[in-house]
C-alpha cells in the first residue's frame, strides 16, 4: 500500500496537503494483466518505445483509478467504491498526482512500485518485478 501526501490548491485557491492511499492486490493485478492484450508489461513497454503520450496518460489514469481507495481506521478494509473514486477524481489532488506521474519518471516508477503488494514489489536479479504466476 502506498501512503502518498499530495499538495494542491483547492477550488478556492487554498493550499492543501492531504494523505491519500493507493493499493493493488494480486488478484486485481492478475485481472488487469489477463484482460490486457499481450499483458500489461508488454503494453507499457510498447507505449514507452513509441513515446505515445496519450496512451501513457491513459495508462497512468487507469492505474491511479484502479488503485485509489479509502483505508478503514482499523486497516481491515480498503474502500474502492465508485463514490470514493468519484470524490477523489473531482478533487484537484487527483490532477496534481496525474501531472506529477506523467511529468516525472522517477515519481511514476515509485508510485507503481508502491502500489504493488510487498511480495511483488521486490526487484528480481534482472531488474524486473517478481512474476504474478510461478512456473
Amino acid at each position: 500500500m502506498l501512503k502518498k501526501v499530495i499538495k494542491y490548491n483547492d477550488f478556492d485557491g487554498n493550499e492543501r496537503e492531504e494523505t491519500f492511499y493507493f493499493n493493488l492486490t494480486e488478484a486485481e493485478l492478475l485481472e488487469m494483466d489477463m484482460t490486457t492484450e499481450g499483458g500489461m508489461q508488454a503494453m507499457l513497454e510498447q507505449i514507452i518505445q513509441e513515446k505515445d503520450m496519450p496512451k501513457l496518460w491513459q495508462y497512468f489514469e487507469k492505474i491511479v483509478k484502479a488503485s485509489y481507495g479509502v483505508k478503514s481506521a482499523d486497516g481491515k478494509y480498503f474502500d474502492k467504491s465508485p463514490e470514493q473514486l468519484r470524490k477523489f477524481t473531482q478533487c484537484l489532488a487527483y490532477n496534481s498526482l496525474i501531472m506529477e506521474l506523467v511529468g516525472d519518471s522517477d515519481a511514476a516508477a515509485n508510485f507503481c512500485t508502491g502500489i504493488l503488494p510487498k511480495n511483488l514489489s521486490q526487484p528480481t536479479g534482472d531488474g524486473s518485478m517478481i512474476a504474478l504466476t510461478k512456473g
